[in-house]
């Protein structure tokens, strides 16, 4: 299984002729290449996966998502006692 999570672009720029980008995860800002999604603008929000943008989502697309990864996240806490990340 997949898990692809947005992220917004607030950078882009060119590494070695690979597009590539700083992406803000909720406060965390990671490099993303863009090369799969060229399209993308500073801005707009990006699925990812393994480093890479697969997509480029809308606002509300994005922000559904990340809803319920919260969701998610706060039932594992309340279930299991411990934060998604935990193992």
């Amino acid at each position: 299984m997949c898990l692809g999570i947005p992220g917004k672009v607030i950078e882009i720029y060119d590494v070695d002729g690979t597009l590539m980008s700083r992406v803000d995860f909720d406060g965390v800002v990671q490099e993303v290449c863009l090369a799969t999604t060229p399209e993308a603008q500073p801005g707009q929000y990006v699925l990812v996966h393994a480093g890479f943008a697969l997509n480029v989502l809308s606002d509300n697309e994005a922000s559904e998502t990340i809803k319920i990864l919260k969701e998610l996240e706060s039932f594992n806490r309340d279930f299991y006692g411990r934060d998604a990340t935990s193992s």
